[in-house]
């Protein structure tokens, strides 16, 4: 299957599975999920041809692992990222590492300075373990900052983080006392 496709899929269903399910007519349940027949249906009908080995390749093949496929194979989900009110993911409360990464752009570092890290219209902040991961998140959007968040400390202090099912580290909001940016 060639890359063009799988990742131009990877976004479509990003955009429906996070954002916008009622642009094809798909309806999720509280956790993400989705019937996989009703997401192929209504991508027909909005002139995308989608099939279950599509998609399947399309999970299997994501290096960041956004989606998951229930075990029986009827429903599909994304893991974290989304803004849509009808999804509230029920995560399970860990113990971060001691710090965490924030991959963002230079031009958002004035607004991060003056509110920490924000979910903007997502549900959570999105923090990675590891800087190569920020980096890369961060060069999705500009010219990459890395901001190091005192992960463990903010615990201590009672912030509750979470990890979704592809290893993101998930949080309400990230005061700027927590945040240093990291010289790349």
């Amino acid at each position: 299957m060639d890359s063009k496709r799988l990742n131009e899929t990877s976004k479509f269903l990003s955009y429906v599975l996070r954002h916008e399910p009622q642009a094809i007519g798909l309806r999720l349940d509280s956790e993400g999920w989705a019937d996989l027949e009703s997401l192929i249906s209504g991508a027909a009908k909005a002139g995308r041809a989608l099939d279950k080995a599509l998609i399947q390749a399309v999970v299997d093949s994501s290096d960041k692992k956004r989606f998951s496929i229930s075990a029986d194979g009827l429903r599909i989900r994304a893991v974290q990222g989304h803004s849509t009110s009808s999804v509230s993911l029920q995560h399970v409360e860990r113990t971060p590492p001691e710090f965490l990464y924030h991959g963002t752009a230079t031009r958002f570092l004035q607004s991060t300075r003056q509110q920490g890290l924000i979910p903007g219209s997502r549900h959570h902040v999105h923090l990675s373990q590891d800087i190569p991961t920020a980096v890369a998140v961060g060069q999705r959007y500009g010219k990459p900052v890395v901001l190091k968040v005192a992960a463990q400390r903010m615990h201590a202090q009672g912030f509750c983080f979470y990890q979704a099912e592809n290893g993101v580290w998930l949080t309400n909001h990230v005061p700027t006392d927590f945040i240093a940016e990291e010289t790349l």
